[in-house]
């Protein structure tokens, strides 16, 4: 594996839901996530890490180094416990070279009968919000198959026996997310000038082959990187998420071209590059 990344970098993601749920919320019957006070819409850190770890999987196939800790059926104890090394530190050294997303996002590794401790991983991700309200639409969907004898004898008097379920969708928005690449922190994990890239490519792609009726169509809309030329950063992110604005070119924005997205690139710091998919090749 090549050695850790040297710079930091911050990251604005701008992605789109059309007539679909992009997080629904268990505790509120699955309707898409909002914020209570204002009803912007939410999609959790967690969601979109899940795309990411989702996408590598599909890519590297669970090959080391690129395998993924937090999966399905995963059970995290007997790999916690089998990691090699006599110490925490060297457990933790162990799983990190294996797992992409314990490199990545870092892990909670002290649940094992051994322990490995806590990672703090170099990428954290922000909720993403939405730049307007969202309308949560509710919608009734039918089934005319039953799944048990009971059901069917109970509609036999019906003219069309179905039975009734509900959607909920967003009709459409554009969410926001920022992302913050520590150097200091890739340095104690590994995180690698490959592990980046494949950061990168797993956000453009994070939808694409996530597809479900549910979801509707989701889409990337805009990746701003900001690269510093050293480990502590050359600006403070606040000031770097402002360069990118999103204005409303309609009431009642329905696609992407209802929205101006402009990245300031003048007057950079020092030692500060932006650069923006899809105008700018990243890959």
């Amino acid at each position: 594996m090549t050695e850790a990344i040297k710079n930091r970098y911050d990251f604005v993601f701008l992605f789109d839901v059309k007539d679909g749920n992009p997080n629904g919320d268990p505790d509120q019957l699955n309707l898409p996530r909002a914020d209570a006070e204002d009803q912007h819409g939410l999609v959790t850190d967690v969601c979109i890490k899940r795309k990411v770890r989702n996408y590598v999987m599909l890519e590297k196939e669970l090959k080391p180094p690129f395998d993924i800790f937090i999966r399905q059926e995963q059970i995290l104890n007997k790999i916690i416990d089998a990691a090699s090394g006599e110490n925490i530190q060297q457990r933790q050294t162990s799983l990190c070279k294996q797992y992409f997303d314990i490199r990545t996002f870092g892990a909670v590794l002290s649940t094992g009968d051994k322990g490995a401790g806590t990672v703090r991983g170099p990428v954290q991700l922000t909720f993403a919000r939405s730049e307007d309200r969202i309308y949560q639409a509710e919608h009734s969907i039918t089934r005319c198959a039953v799944t048990t004898e009971e059901d069917a004898k109970k509609q036999e008097s019906r003219e069309y026996a179905s039975t009734f379920g509900r959607k909920s969708t967003v009709p459409y928005a554009l969410y926001r997310m920022h992302g913050f690449v520590s150097a200091v922190d890739a340095k104690k994990t590994g995180f690698n000038e490959d592990d980046l890239i494949l950061l990168w490519k797993a956000l453009i792609n994070a939808f694409e082959h996530d597809r479900a009726a549910a979801r509707g169509e989701m889409n990337p809309r805009k990746l701003v990187i900001f690269n510093h030329n050293h480990h502590l950063g050359r600006d403070l992110s606040g000031r770097l998420f402002n360069r990118v604005k999103v204005a409303k070119k309609a009431d009642l924005p329905r696609r992407i071209e209802d929205y101006k997205i402009t990245v300031d690139r003048n007057e950079l710091p020092a030692g500060l590059e932006i650069q923006v998919w899809p105008e700018d090749k990243i890959l």
